[in-house]
């Protein structure tokens, strides 16, 4: 058995002080929060920039992200691994959850279940992640996403289940 050398591959990424956002959210709607960050107004989420997740679009109740698969998403075998295609998932699903939530109001994930559906290559190019709302209750919201590629090809899908976390009433307070 001979032994090869690959060459090293480096990459290297900046992110801003998470607690820059962490202490903007509580004072502005989801939507406007998420905005905040599509514009650049507020740091992306240091995961996002790690994995090159891109924001595409946010609105009420829908945001898209993307993706181009590269060498360092994959795993051992080649293909991509599929923490990526999950991560993506559960981050559509946390930010258009967002998207819907007034001022003051929070939520914390249940549960987060993702189907994979075929492998994802590099080959697969550019992959959007659509999130959409399913349902937001008065303590349970409930959402899905969908990674595809440019010709509408499902990698994978997720739905999960957040309780919503609102402030107490003043009755409440009182008690």
């Amino acid at each position: 058995m001979s032994e090869t050398t690959a060459p090293v591959r480096t990459r290297t990424f900046s992110w801003d002080e998470p607690p820059i956002g962490a202490r903007a959210a509580p004072t502005i709607s989801g939507l406007e929060y998420l905005q905040a960050m599509g514009h650049g107004e507020l740091p992306a989420p240091s995961i996002m920039l790690l994995l090159n997740i891109g924001f595409q679009s946010v609105e009420e109740g829908r945001v898209v992200f993307s993706v181009e698969p590269a060498e360092y998403h994959c795993s051992p075998i080649g293909t991509v691994h599929g923490g990526l295609a999950s991560t993506l998932c559960a981050a559509a699903i946390s930010c258009v959850l967002q998207s819907t939530l007034p001022v003051g109001v929070g939520y914390t994930r249940l549960e987060l279940k993702i189907n994979v559906v075929r492998p994802l290559t590099i080959a697969a190019g550019l992959v959007r992640c659509a999130g959409n709302v399913i349902n937001v209750g008065g303590g349970v919201a409930a959402a899905e996403a969908r990674v595809t590629d440019r010709d509408g090809k499902l990698y994978a899908h997720a739905t999960s289940t957040s309780l919503i976390m609102r402030p107490p009433t003043a009755t409440e307070r009182a008690q």
